[in-house]
């Protein structure tokens, strides 16, 4: 329900909070009655309801200085070899390395302020950035999209939250990777791809059949399972269902959709679409974000890398294992900025933008000055993350480091206020309570922490 109080302002039973004209002494005098005051809040949580949320996350962590918060006036050894840019927004430069980024600025908004106090370990920063939380006393937190999936379930045949296109493997430090569930229990784990989609005959493994099972008897059970959708109001009402394994339920659900089968039928897209967002594995799988969510999925992370070791990525140290500053400009930029731009540019066209916030996180930066390698090594004292859509006003700059890019010089940012800002964008309060270990009231975001309020 709402409840009105003085200041213009009005809160829903959720604790979101809105601004409003309407006084509680003033509501007869203009005709809203509460059949009017019911439905506009009916309005206002469908339209939460319609938000999702994808999440970039570029795992090995982009340099801010050489990408988002560049410093031109700083020495060689700082500023780096890359110049800046102007966009599309007048408050925003940002690399000469993302020319297509350049180009939507004034649809996403930067905060170059972010930073943690998590060791400067990949994995540690896997978890905090994901959960708004550092992994301590053995309690996994869960990963933003879980927190969805348990407070708002599955809108469709389709999962609530999905991981592509797979789960983030080592990361050096021995620690949980945030891209689970943890206390919430293993049925608001992330459904996880396990393809990759840029693959010729490309298949998702859970949809396929187990090879046991014919042709023949899967139509059966999909008969059956018409049958029990056409009593299923009756059915969740008998003790019976409770006796159901939710797991199994759930992957027999999406194994027999028609619906999941079109979402993640890549084959669908016209080839130029296709082509548009980059044929190689991060750019079909933002692609496959904006199928998954306009099918009903709530909450996607796309890991742009899947590990730090033997492969190119954002972990610029500059020799090998790891990636030179080369490497990145020869062949992470350009891939990357094609496929994010991509993205953007579609979901604006399809008047998805509003609804669906994209947030482009990472575990930490990189070292303001360059190493003897000619690369930047670990950073989490600042670095720049970034968010488009879900109610976010674009072509922003939020927060300020250093003149070296070295700290937060104005409005520091942690990983629960990045968190929080999700949780925003997706109607919830941040202060919701979660069920934690043992039963104890777990809030959403730790206390003291609050969304960006700068970006809506």
């Amino acid at each position: 329900m709402l409840t009105f109080e003085g200041k213009g302002k009005s809160h829903q039973c959720d604790g979101a909070t809105r601004r409003d004209f309407l006084q509680v002494g003033t509501l007869g005098a203009v005709g809203f009655t509460l059949a009017d005051c019911l439905a506009a809040e009916a309005a206002m949580n469908k339209k939460n309801d319609d938000r999702a949320c994808i999440m970039i996350f570029n795992l090995g962590a982009p340099s801010h200085i050489d990408l988002f918060d560049m410093k031109p006036e700083a020495a060689a050894e700082v500023r780096g070899p890359f110049k800046p840019i102007d966009t599309a927004s007048p408050e925003i430069q940002i690399s000469e390395l993302l020319p297509l980024h350049a180009k939507n600025a004034d649809k996403f908004s930067i905060v170059r302020s972010a930073h943690h106090k998590g060791a400067a370990v990949h994995d540690s920063g896997w978890q905090m950035m994901q959960t708004g939380r550092q992994f301590t006393g053995g309690v996994n937190s869960p990963h933003a999209g879980s927190a969805v999936s348990y407070l708002k379930g599955r809108r469709t045949d389709l999962p609530p939250f999905v991981v592509l296109p797979e789960l983030m493997g080592r990361g050096g430090g021995g620690l949980p990777n945030g891209q689970a569930a943890g206390f919430l229990g293993k049925s608001h784990d992330p459904f996880v791809l396990n393809a990759n989609p840029a693959e010729k005959n490309f298949q998702v493994p859970d949809l396929l059949p187990p090879k046991e099972i014919s042709s023949v008897r899967l139509n059966r059970r999909k008969k059956m399972r018409e049958i029990v959708d056409e009593t299923i109001s009756v059915f969740e009402a008998s003790e019976n269902a409770a006796l159901l394994d939710d797991n199994f339920a759930s992957a027999f659900r999406l194994m027999t959709s028609k619906q999941a089968r079109e979402a993640f039928d890549l084959s669908k897209e016209p080839v130029k679409v296709r082509e548009r967002y980059g044929m190689n594995r991060f750019g079909q799988c933002c692609l496959l974000s904006r199928r998954l969510v306009e099918a009903g999925v709530r909450f996607v992370t796309i890991n742009t890398f899947l590990t730090v070791f033997n492969e190119v990525t954002w972990d610029i140290h500059g020799s090998k294992p790891f990636t030179s500053v080369e490497g990145m400009q020869a062949k992470i930029c350009p891939m990357y900025d094609q496929a994010y731009s991509a993205l953007i540019e579609d979901l604006a066209e399809r008047g998805m933008l509003d609804a669906t916030m994209v947030c482009n996180l990472a575990e930490f930066g990189r070292t303001p000055r360059v190493n003897p390698a000619g690369g930047r090594d670990h950073w989490p004292q600042c670095f720049s993350v970034y968010f488009a859509g879900g109610g976010v006003k674009g072509g922003q700059v939020v927060g300020a480091s250093d003149p070296i890019g070295g700290v937060p010089a104005d409005r520091p940012v942690e990983p629960a206020d990045i968190v929080a800002t999700i949780f925003r964008s997706l109607g919830f309060d941040h202060q919701t309570i979660l069920p934690g270990p043992g039963g104890r009231p777990y809030p959403l975001v730790d206390n003291g922490h609050h969304p960006i309020h700068e970006l809506f």
